[in-house]
């Protein structure tokens, strides 16, 4: 009991002795070091707007004379993605993302006349994609919770031709192709508006243009295998250049 209150006294004696400089350092709390880096995840949904430069196959050159009623084009259709990503600084950022593209209705309409009178075919498909995207943005500034910002993109869409028909209906006739994908350099330009809901949470209106490159059906087959049009071995009907105007609402949310 006395050795304890003798090394106690002791104690209280040194550090009155070395100042209160001593006492400070005593109790001085351990500095907390940030979190390095700023990593996030992120999904969205959307609606596609979806156009293409224009239809080409070897078949179209066998008619004498050809031409369009309708050049074609591509219904709305859904999206959906999701990723993660890093935020470098309060503004440059860069995510990986994944993104399903629902199948989009295909129609055009042409006529051939081959010397008998004008006869028409009516195409009919239906388009999906699947885009891996490697994204890099640029967020301008915060104003008031509100961060407008603008990106670019690149990587890979496998595209999907399916269910693709050729109804020509004055001569009662018909072709089809099996279904047929492919992989295409795929690139994009982003822009949209982020706002902070809370600390971690950032809720995306979001637009891209993105670049599909081509897509094709697989051989066209007719209806009657008796017919010799098409012929066998043919290389179907190429879509050119897809492109498409996307609208997205996503959520980003932070991790540190």
């Amino acid at each position: 009991m006395h050795a304890f209150g003798r090394n106690t006294l002791v104690a209280v004696c040194l550090a009155a002795a070395t100042g209160p400089g001593f006492a400070a350092d005593l109790y001085e709390p351990v500095p907390v070091v940030p979190a390095v880096g700023g990593w996030y995840i992120r999904g969205h949904l959307g609606m596609s707007n979806q156009f293409f430069d224009q239809l080409e196959s070897d078949l179209f050159d066998t008619a004498d004379s050809f031409g369009w009623y309708d050049e074609g084009g591509f219904a709305a259709a859904p999206i959906a993605g999701a990723g993660f990503g890093y935020a470098f600084n309060d503004n440059l950022r860069g995510d990986l993302t994944v993104e399903w593209r629902g199948k989009s209705d295909f129609y055009a309409l042409d006529w051939v006349d081959n010397g008998g009178g004008v006869t028409t075919n009516e195409y009919t498909a239906t388009k999906s994609e699947l885009v891996f995207m490697a994204n890099g943005y640029y967020d301008i500034g915060n104003y008031y919770g509100f961060t407008p910002y603008v990106g670019a993109g690149i990587g890979a869409s496998y595209n999907t031709i399916s269910h693709f028909r050729d109804v020509n209906i004055i001569n009662g006739g018909g072709a089809y192709a099996d279904d047929n994908s492919e992989w295409n350099l795929a690139w994009a330009l982003h822009a949209g508006l982020g706002f902070k809901a809370t600390e971690r949470m950032t809720i995306d209106f979001g637009y891209s243009f993105i670049s599909l490159g081509d897509a094709s059906t697989g051989e066209l087959k007719n209806d009657d295998p008796s017919e010799p049009f098409p012929p066998a071995g043919n290389n179907g009907i190429q879509f050119n250049d897809i492109y498409s105007h996307d609208f997205k609402l996503g959520v980003r949310y932070a991790l540190n």
